[in-house]
């Protein structure tokens, strides 16, 4: 058969070794010996019995398992002195003081290349910790989620003539009410279209900025999104929450903050394909948590 890798080929040998030079004195490259009898032996065609992609022989070859140290910084923010599990429990001043304090710190890392803000409560969603607390990485590289997302935003406002994705959302979202869970003047809560998973929440602020931590806005809505959840649900749920704010130098971007509860388990369709299954609509989900608004 035709060798689409003369150059891979193994070196040394006998044609029947895959290597020396052809019966009919032809070239051999490699080790591996026109074809003979073939059409293709006058036009360059190689047989050879070494293995083409065996991988010490390839030139230049590749590190398949690249890594690098881990450098950065890692915050833990505590909450509230008192012991509390879960950020539906804080008063107004724990809530108000917390996300204050998440963007103090976040500030304090200028030169990080992206800062990811995270809350999980409980052991299912990834908590170590009982007492209610949020981490904070600063890190020298951009996430390829965050990449692409300040991509898509850049690229629409190209298109747009300047207009801002997300903002251009919330209007619709507010418009059309279904997934519009409360609003109120800093920030809206809604329930994303096309949510990964049942009860996914989203605040956005209604005046588009692009760092959460230079912003002012937003912690009366997320603390009405913790509650309404544990008013649902008849408790604080296990849940994982994250900041998305912009990337260092990023010019068009929008922060918000989603939060995901651990109602459902990834099965094996969504890690295989990265497809996940909604079971429970978010419109019927906005529907919910509109019924335990405050009257």
């Amino acid at each position: 058969m035709p060798n689409l890798y003369p150059a891979l080929a193994a070196p040394g040998g006998d044609a029947a070794s895959g290597g020396g030079a052809s019966p009919g004195g032809g070239p051999a490259v490699g080790g591996a010996t026109p074809a003979s009898g073939s059409p293709g032996a006058e036009g360059g065609a190689f047989a050879s019995s070494g293995d083409p992609l065996l991988a010490s022989r390839r030139a230049g070859e590749p590190d398949l398992f690249s890594s690098r140290p881990a450098t950065g910084a890692h915050e833990v923010i505590i909450h509230s002195p008192r012991h509390l599990t879960a950020m539906a429990e804080l008063d107004d001043g724990e809530f108000d003081a917390a996300v204050a304090t998440w963007r103090e710190r976040m500030r304090s890392h200028p030169d990080a290349s992206y800062q990811q803000l995270i809350v999980n409560e409980g052991g299912g969603a990834g908590a170590s910790l009982e007492h209610s607390h949020a981490q904070l990485y600063a890190l020298p590289f951009v996430p390829a989620a965050v990449a692409r997302e300040r991509e898509r935003a850049g690229a629409y406002a190209e298109r747009t003539a300047g207009s801002a994705l997300l903002s251009e959302v919330l209007v619709e979202e507010v418009r059309r009410g279904e997934r519009l869970v409360a609003i109120d003047d800093e920030a809206a809560l809604i329930c994303p279209w096309a949510s990964r998973s049942p009860f996914e929440l989203r605040v956005l602020p209604r005046r588009e900025h692009a760092s959460f931590e230079d912003d002012t806005v937003g912690a009366a809505m997320l603390r009405t999104a913790m509650r309404l959840l544990a008013e649902r649900f008849g408790g604080p749920p296990e849940l994982n929450l994250w900041v998305r704010t912009a990337p260092r130098g990023a010019e068009q971007f929008h922060w918000h903050v989603d939060i995901a509860p651990r109602l459902t388990i990834r099965a094996g369709f969504e890690l295989s394909t990265g497809i996940d299954i909604n079971i429970y609509p978010p419109e019927r989900a906005a529907a919910d948590l509109k019924e335990c608004l405050p009257a």
